[in-house]
């Protein structure tokens, strides 16, 4: 037409000038700010609470802009959250599956008409998180709150769970913790960090347009993370869980020790991962991965690359090409760009060579991307990488050094395998001691992938179905197994020093003496490495009924070393392999029968009938626990991208276990036997009170084919042996039944390295109902974790 000053197809993509904005109905971010004064409360019981007289905390931009303050909780708030908690689970957990779910799923549409505001909200706090992501997470768990009773039998919902995150959390990583406690029909305190303070409390207002009841989700938000711990000493809260750096889960953990609540730790911040790159890898692909994930300007995870050395000249001459002309990366703080420099000075002095973007800047806080080709696996850049844009590179020969440099530093959240050769990398990923495997590709995630941190890198599972069990317990159990209570004053350094009070030297060998027992370590019947016996008594008259060694740290020791040596080739074992040697253990366990009953019998005081029925389920579980071996497993899992997801489920590796006094020989056996089951090897510390009947099965695991040094029994004072296995760093997993003191000690010491607890106070010889058939479950879940494995298809 004439004169029309309408733009041609060609002139579009000639010029590529950007297209008007879209125009939304919904408030933007600066809108919202604004609504509220820039200056955000608290919310609690389904509105804004902004009390009188607190102290603030501000939030500023990327570029030092004033983006809002938020309030400094104090108690008088958190007891009012608690309270307004306790009332939204009674109402949520009221509703029917199919309620939740429709409410859970009538917040995606919400969160569609207010998408723009919570992305530019996320933007301006650096809290990344798209709201396709929150979507998904919506979608996946709102499945699960449908099928919830259908689908997961025999558990129940916690209660008020609070969800506590450092100021370098993303919101994705608070929202997969919120999410899933909400659609099992817990009530959700969240304790944000800094950046992720605005989304959750604008979060808070859609929940309520979505129709959540009021008190099903809270937000309080305070100046530091002691309000994560002042949260947990609320007697209301069932359950706390932790996700961010690891230092301030530290913290939290010793904070609250001794409070009587389960913590669990997700330290998703600043582990270091490694990248490993094979001969037959797309090369191009590799280097373009590695660049894509090492580089960013806020990155949660450290990465390692690892080359083989067959391909190093050709990916290093890509790493260059790709590098040219890539910007220098702005770092925190002046102290930050020290940290970072000193780090490759201390690597080049170790041999190491640069590959850099462009020189660095004689000052300031910018810093170009750097490769450090030819570091030292002792370099600082690899075992203690600083905040900054470095890359430190190492070479391998073959899949077992791959494994070996992969392994090598002592987190365990993620790896990225890079090779076309599928045998080669899924035994790679196999060997590897992760949470999360990616091939040919880095950093997917979805909320249906488990995400368990092995090693130091946590003591739970998020995502997928096995993440969930942590926000349930077993219907069997009637009441917590911590009870509440306030910390005691302690010196952890004092604790299980104390001498036994009844300590014989072992030269009782007169007839008439009674019956000297000995403990079992590497496979072998043997005396305490201190020489000396303690006795014990007759739970009648005081009399002395036969004397046990009493073993110490040294004793431990040996133990674990036995431990270490075999349970590798154990987990390696196929199920059917595991199972049958349970099987052998349960038939063993029944032609000494007799002697297990007998022992039962003078030791507890039970009668012999009793004790008979103690050993029939004994062997009954042995045989239930066979069973679950090749039963339980993983597998592919349903992802919404391309490709094939997998979830197995692997060993912890040795784990220390405190036996009860209730039920000496079927909780030894349930223990025993789901520990075994799972791959993991087992350091067992008889009941103090009731040592004989776990004494006496020494006898079965003498003629059974279990590995020698898998199963391994020492005997003593309990705070003793419980305090070597606290501080031995090999020892993945304590589960303890003992006192409260002990819980505490526990819970303040298993942090470095982290160690996954589960605790039982013992109180008035109440605790588990070991004869219910629903510890089976519990028990198996307790014995593994979870690694998924993502490799993505054309």
């Amino acid at each position: 037409m004439a004169g029309s000053t309408a733009k041609t197809v060609h002139d579009i993509f000639v010029n590529m000038e950007y297209g008007p904005a879209a125009t939304s109905s919904t408030a933007t971010a600066q809108a919202w700010l604004e609504h509220h004064s820039r200056s955000l409360g608290l919310f609690i019981d389904g509105k804004f609470v902004r009390p009188a007289d607190r102290q603030s905390r501000s939030l500023v931009d990327s570029k030092g802009g004033n983006v809002c303050s938020t309030v400094c909780a104090v108690e008088d708030d958190i007891s009012l959250c608690a309270s307004s908690a306790v009332n939204g689970f009674k109402a949520w957990s009221s509703l029917t599956c199919y309620q939740r779910a429709k409410v859970l799923l009538k917040l995606v549409s919400v969160l569609g008409q207010h998408a723009q505001c919570l992305s530019e909200l996320c933007d301006l706090c650096e809290a990344s998180c798209s709201s396709s992501t929150l979507v998904r997470l919506l979608q996946f768990y709102s499945g699960w709150a449908q099928v919830r009773d259908t689908l997961i039998t025999n558990w129940t919902p916690l209660g008020v769970v609070a969800v506590v995150v450092s100021d370098d959390c993303s919101l994705y990583s608070l929202m997969l913790k919120v999410l899933p406690a909400l659609a099992m029909g817990n009530s959700v305190i969240v304790v944000p960090g800094r950046s992720t303070s605005p989304p959750a409390l604008l979060l808070g207002q859609l929940f309520m347009s979505a129709g959540f009841p009021a008190g099903a989700f809270n937000v309080v938000t305070g100046c530091d993370m002691t309000l994560g711990a002042k949260v947990a000493q609320n007697t209301s809260i069932s359950y706390v869980t932790y996700s961010g750096n690891k230092q301030d889960g530290v913290t939290l953990c010793k904070a609250t020790a001794g409070m009587g609540v389960e913590v669990s730790v997700s330290p998703c911040i600043g582990a270091t991962c490694p990248f490993i790159i094979f001969e037959s890898a797309d090369i191009d692909s590799a280097v373009d991965g590695v660049i894509d994930t090492a580089f960013k300007k806020k990155k949660e995870l450290h990465w390692l690359l690892c080359v083989q050395e067959n391909v190093l000249d050709s990916v290093v001459a890509r790493l260059r090409l790709r590098m040219a002309g890539m910007k220098c990366v702005a770092l925190p703080s002046d102290g930050d760009r020290a940290l970072v420099e000193a780090a490759v000075q201390e690597a080049q002095q170790q041999g190491a060579t640069l590959v850099q973007s462009c020189a660095a800047p004689p000052s300031g806080t910018q810093y170009p991307p750097t490769v450090l080709c030819g570091a030292a696996p002792s370099s600082s850049c690899v075992v203690n990488p600083s905040a900054g844009p470095l890359l430190p590179l190492l070479t391998f020969r073959s899949n077992t050094e791959a494994v070996a440099l992969g392994n090598h530093s002592p987190h365990g959240q993620a790896a990225s395998i890079w090779t076309e050769d599928l045998t080669l990398a899924l035994e790679t990923a196999k060997n590897l001691s992760v949470g999360s495997v990616w091939v040919n590709s880095h950093s997917v995630s979805d909320p249906c992938l488990p995400v368990s941190g092995h090693k130091d890198s946590g003591t739970c599972t998020d995502g997928g179905q096995e993440g969930l069990y942590q926000f349930l317990r077993p219907s069997s159990s009637s009441s917590p197994p911590l009870p509440r209570s306030s910390p005691v004053s302690m010196d952890y350094t004092k604790f299980g020093t104390a001498v036994s009070p009844a300590i014989i030297p072992d030269d009782s060998d007169s007839a008439s003496a009674p019956k000297p027992y000995l403990q079992f370590v590497g496979g072998k019947a043997c005396k305490a490495v201190s020489g000396c016996s303690v006795a014990v008594q007759s739970p009648g008259d005081s009399s002395v009924l036969a004397y046990c060694p009493d073993g110490g740290r040294k004793d431990v020791r040996n133990a674990v070393e036995a431990a270490i040596k075999v349970q590798p080739g154990w987990m390696k074992k196929s199920p059917s392999a595991r199972a049958q040697s349970l099987y052998s253990l349960a038939k063993g366990l029944e032609a000494k029968k007799r002697d297990l009953a007998a022992s039962i019998n003078v030791q507890t005081g039970l009668s012999l009938e009793d004790a008979d029925r103690e050993v029939e389920l004994s062997i009954a579980r042995l045989s239930d626990l066979a069973a679950y071996c090749d039963k339980m497993q993983g597998g592919t899992l349903p992802m919404p991208q391309s490709g094939s997801a997998l979830s197995i489920p692997e060993a912890l590796g040795v784990v220390g276990v405190v036996l009860p006094d209730k039920n000496p020989v079927l909780s030894m056996v349930t223990l025993l036997g789901a520990a075994i089951a799972g791959g993991n090897a087992v350091i067992m510390v008889p009941s103090q009170k009731h040592p004989l009947p776990t004494l006496a099965f020494v006898q079965v695991l003498q003629f059974s084919d279990l590995p020698a040094g898998l199963v391994n029994i020492v005997t003593g004072s309990r705070d003793q042996l419980t305090m070597a296995l606290a501080t031995h760093s090999v020892i993945k997993a304590i589960w303890y039944w003992g006192s409260s003191e002990g819980c505490q000690y526990l819970q303040y010491t298993c942090t470095s390295p982290l160690k996954t607890l589960r605790l039982f106070c013992q109180k008035d010889n109440k605790g588990k109902d070991w004869t219910h058939p629903s510890l089976l479950e519990e028990m198996w879940r307790n014995a593994v974790q979870w690694k998924s494995v993502w490799i993505p298809t054309a």
